[in-house]
């Protein structure tokens, strides 16, 4: 063997332990990288916004893969488990479904019954009121009489919303004519004892308008007797 032929020989030696090293390199890095990444695990990620209380179903969710490791211990993995739970707030698009994100729909107590009147879209609710809030519902009254003023009353306090409709148009008759005018309203379903539902049945039968207070959480909901009412002749 010839001294080019030994170059030859020693270059393809050289060759093939630069191509088992570059081999068991990239054999190494996978290993590496995977033993980091781990398996992967389906998850559940938001197709859309979600409002506040909104009762939670399959179709607003799209199944997605991740690493285990990387997953959040409260994450979601089984849709199952969200069954009749509402979102217990605003959820983003994208957001990834976690076990604090949903809650227990609210539901009846001893002595309550499920009540449902329209209110206003724009003036009554306004987008800020859901289901699980605490509102005062307000109802004003015009004068019948001469001896009769208008007023404006609080006929319940500390009503719980358990449901909250869609956008709804309906036929109004205008306060100064007979003519006929098409507003939007919201179906809203209230959780109340049988004098209050009373009461709410009442003014959404004869009230001008019906509005309704939203209550900041852990505040007190009782009302004087005498505040419940109000007129403008009164006013001092």
């Amino acid at each position: 063997m010839n001294s080019r032929q030994r170059r030859g020989v020693i270059l393809l030696v050289l060759s093939a332990l630069c191509a088992f090293a570059a081999f068991f390199g990239v054999l190494s890095l996978v290993n590496d990288v995977d033993s980091k990444v781990g398996p992967e695990v389906s998850a559940y990620e938001l197709k859309q916004d979600v409002s506040a209380y909104t009762r939670l179903s399959a179709d607003q969710f799209d199944k997605v893969s991740m690493p285990q490791r990387w997953l959040p211990p409260t994450a979601v993995t089984d849709l199952a488990s969200i069954d009749g739970k509402v979102a217990a707030a605003g959820l983003a698009k994208g957001s990834l479904l976690q076990r604090d994100m949903v809650s227990d729909q609210p539901q009846l107590k001893s002595g309550e019954q499920e009540i449902a009147i329209m209110v206003d879209a724009a003036t009554g609710v306004a987008g800020e009121i859901h289901a699980g809030n605490t509102v005062n519902i307000f109802a004003t009254f015009p004068a019948n009489g001469q001896n009769q003023r208008a007023e404006s009353r609080i006929i319940v306090s500390g009503a719980r919303v358990l449901k909250m409709g869609s956008q709804t148009p309906i036929n109004q008759t205008s306060d100064q004519s007979d003519a006929r005018r098409t507003t939007q309203a919201v179906p809203i379903t209230f959780a109340l004892n049988t004098e209050d539902a009373q009461r709410v049945a009442y003014a959404e039968a004869f009230a001008t308008h019906v509005r309704l207070a939203l209550v900041a959480p852990g505040s007190d909901t009782s009302i004087p007797s005498a505040d419940r009412t109000y007129t403008l002749e009164g006013d001092k």
